[in-house]
């Protein structure tokens, strides 16, 4: 094909039942899906074929993929929609329900509108210059588009700054980034190219999505150049420009929930994976690993801090200095099963590191590398990297036989011993050499070009060994790096994190932007994992804000040699101990969170621009966030602070948590915010799961209640929790129940109705409803008799006996 340094001319080639193909005689390609009435694909091809590899992205509605990966043109799972494809005025218009796509046969600029309140709105235009590479500039993919500048744009997976990316340029190149500025670093850990754009003055958006394996990199508008107008753009190293259009009217957590079900559904993990996990570098790097990890025990014991899990670090595979993946130091642990039963007793799983780098002094590496199980060079020898202080290689999970190896070492290294999961770690695959070689399930390429598939398949191979050796139990693993799909495998964190206020911060705007872009089950590392210990206030702060997360886990490699512990501080320990209680409170609703996670693809938390896009108030990039639809979450930030401001979206009431005062919204307040008490308010209409039993330390309980802030005059608050063995994969035989209540309400009376459906673990016939002591219409319920009420702490504690 030749150069085409003007733009190409196409014409309308081909249409299939989904599939609209424009080609252009010197040999380019343009390729349109229409998989859904709001999502609408454009590949598109300069030589006119694939140059990239497979997808590992693309699943809709499903757990996983081939494990060698999708054909690109493979369209099953899509279910065929009515839609029209014309020429008109020298383009082809392609319209859905909700798209309509137009289509420049000079150049093939893409122009989108998006319907919207009963009429087309205008969203998105490629630059009018040069808006693809059709192969004339060099090898590499770009798309630019045009740039509102009221635009915001969220998402991209985990970025370090501003929750809106206006304005700034972002890599996605994995690396390990150790003590990283949650303000200022980049890149970091994830490869995630999809984001939101949100156009507040005519409340639409819409989601783009580049499946790409390659680093690339995204600028949203930082770039100048005087000769095209105001654009931001996408690059990617290698591969096809390859993108999925998904309209977001009105709301843009449309356009998170879509893409969600496009890459696949969510894992459903066992409940304890939702527990405080302990964790910290210095334990296994001790020489006497294994007292000081029952030193951990005695203290949870003392200090009664509830305890689930703790994430063993890699000093337990260490030889003199360094790790060895799935070695054990036997010094350290001279009783593997012992130390674990011991942990197990209590009630708390372990979680060990691993890493897919061999040190090439590894006891295993020559029979790993004898094998062609690594990562290798053109010449077939091992592809040499620099892991931590040592040269090895990556092991490649591009090769079967690789994935089959893993998975062996997993089970007998680790789960035969009791291990309940596995922690992937170091797993960025900083691959950078043009000669080093992945098999690519017999299809090589340079390993370069897809680091981030290695990590995928990686944790896919963790958590199929898990499977494999205990086929009745939900897997729960956990993994670093990641890129778009890791949400079907894994929960995860932010890395690395340095020990500072400006990182507690920030690190929540992260947290909100990864679970803009589908990735909901993630937490961070409380108190920081690098540089000083955090002093008293600022680690009391951290786990005030840790404790509504997925993930909640105290973890630490402090330069200083101390560590992160809950009792590190006296004058803080009861305060983080019933904080810790606070989060085992609030459990059932986070399980309930998760569970609409998996089954209709809901982001946890998410900013609160996107739960009330209309509310201009709520466009601030401020530093609260909304934990589902019904709870508002203000964490303090700052040192020195007692009290918190809030603006209460407009659009409903709000109570506190801890008083029961009822504000409306549309405000500004300033509430206490002791310690021991971070800022809660519950949203009109809304009820919350909790567990209100007594809980002590290796002695779990369980007693289910709910809080609700019902409507002030004719309204219906309600809500919904899942309930079942919290481990097993018994819910899939329908061994699930849920637990709905609504308050139906009037200006006079309450109405209350607590409801049981499916088949529930465990037995209870009374249910405490609270609702604010405020609120004294009469209650009845329909659902069984009211026992009796009591007012405590400005709430109003309505007591109900179910009939039946």
């Amino acid at each position: 094909m030749a150069n085409l340094k003007n733009r190409p001319r196409f014409a309308l080639s081909e249409r299939t039942d989904n599939q609209i193909t424009l080609a252009c005689a010197e040999g380019p390609r343009i390729e349109l899906f229409v998989l859904a009435d709001d999502i609408i694909r454009v590949l598109v091809l300069p030589h006119g074929e694939l140059r990239g590899p497979r997808t590992w992205a693309i699943a809709p509605g499903q757990e996983d993929v081939p494990l060698e990966g999708r054909e690109r043109h493979d369209t099953s799972g899509f279910a065929p929609v009515p839609f029209t494809c014309a020429e008109h005025d020298g383009h082809v218009v392609i319209e859905t329900s909700q798209i309509r796509l137009s289509v420049a046969l000079d150049g093939g600029f893409c122009s989108w509108e998006i319907r919207h309140d009963a009429g087309w709105r205008h969203v998105m235009n490629d630059r009018k210059t040069q808006a693809y590479n059709f192969g004339w500039w060099d090898e590499r993919v770009y798309h630019y588009v045009e740039r509102k500048r009221d635009e915001m744009y969220v998402g991209l997976g985990e970025r370090a700054g501003s929750l809106d990316r206006a304005n700034q340029s972002y890599e996605m190149r994995n690396v390990d980034a150790m003590g990283y500025s949650a303000r200022t670093t980049d890149p970091l850990y994830k490869h995630i190219p999809f984001y939101v754009t949100w156009q507040p003055h005519a409340s639409t958006g819409f989601g783009l999505f580049y499946d790409t394996l390659a680093d690339c990199r995204f600028d949203m508008g930082r770039e100048l150049d005087n000769y095209h107008g105001h654009y931001r753009h996408f690059v990617a190293e290698h591969g096809d420009l390859d993108y999925y259009f998904i309209a977001s009217p009105e709301t843009p957590l449309h356009a998170v929930r879509r893409f969600t079900w496009l890459t696949g559904r969510p894992a459903w993990m066992p409940k304890w994976g939702l527990g405080y996990s302990g964790s910290t570098m210095s334990y296994t790097d001790a020489p006497d690993a294994q007292q000081r990890m029952g030193e951990f025990i005695d203290r949870c014991r003392e200090h009664d801090i509830l305890c689930d899990s703790f994430h063993l670090s890699s000093g337990y595979t260490s030889i003199g200095g360094k790790r060895y993946v799935f070695n054990w130091n036997r010094d350290k642990f001279p009783d593997i099963d012992g130390f674990v039963a011991s942990y197990l007793r209590d009630g708390v799983r372990l979680c060990p590191n691993i890493k897919p780098c061999l040190l090439q002094d590894h006891p295993m590496f020559d029979d790993v590398a004898d094998a062609g199980l690594l990562i290798e060079t053109r010449d077939g020898e091992p592809a040499w990297v620099q892991f931590w202080d040592e040269v090895g290689a990556y092991l490649d999970f591009t090769n079967p036989q690789t994935i089959d190896w893993w998975k062996a070492r997993v089970k007998d290294s680790l789960l035969r011993h009791g291990m309940a999961a596995t922690w992937n770690d170091n797993n960025e695959f900083e691959i950078w050499s043009p000669n080093a070689i992945a098999r690519g399930f017999g299809n090589a390429f340079p390993a370069r070009e897809a680091k981030v598939l290695q990590t995928q398949l990686m944790m896919r191979a963790s958590r199929d060994a898990q499977r494999e050796h205990a086929p009745g139990v939900r897997p729960f693993l956990v993994s670093r790096s990641g890129g778009v799909g890791m949400h079907r495998y894994v929960q995860t964190w932010s890395g690395d994190n340095a020990t500072s206020w400006e990182t507690l911060r920030f690190n929540l705007k992260m947290g909100l932007g990864l679970a803009m872009s589908g990735v909901s089950n993630s937490g961070h590392d409380i108190g920081g994992f690098a540089g000083p210990a955090p002093g008293p206030e600022l680690l009391a702060r951290w786990v005030a804000f840790g404790i509504f997360l997925p993930r909640f886990s105290i973890h630490s490699w402090n330069d200083d040699g101390t560590v992160n512990e809950p009792w590190m501080y006296p004058e803080t320990t009861q305060v983080i101990a019933d904080l810790i209680k606070l989060r085992y409170r609030l459990i059932p609703y986070l399980y309930e969170l998760l569970w609409q996670s998996h089954r209709a693809y809901e982001p946890v938390s998410r900013p609160m621009f996107a739960e009330f896009p209309d509310d201009p108030l709520c466009l601030a990039d401020g530093d609260d966030m909304m934990l589902g639809a019904s709870l508002l979450v203000a964490p303090v930030v700052e040192p020195g602070q007692h009290t918190r401001e809030v603006c209460l979206p407009a659009s409903a009431r709000w109570a506190s948590y801890w008083s029961g005062e009822v504000f409306n919204g549309g405000q500004r307040v300033s509430l206490p915010a002791p310690h021991d008490r971070p800022v809660m308010l519950i949203r009109e209409g809304h009820v919350i799961p909790l567990n209100i039993a007594e809980q002590h330390f290796a002695r779990p309980a369980d007693e289910r209640a709910f809080i609700a802030l019902p409507c002030a005059g004719v309204g219906v608050a309600q809500g919904e929790c899942i309930e079942d063995d919290g481990d097993s994969e018994n819910w899939r035989n329908g061994m699930q129940g849920r637990w709905r209540v609504v308050i139906e309400s009037d200006v006079r009376t309450l109405r209350i109705a607590v409801e049981r459906h499916g088949r529930m673990p465990r037995v209870q016939n009374e249910v405490r409803v609270s609702v604010p002591a405020s609120d004294m219409r009469s209650v009845i319920c329909t659902t069984g008799e009211l026992l009796g009420e009591q007012i405590v702490d400005g709430w109003r504690h309505l007591t109900v006996r179910l009939a039946g």
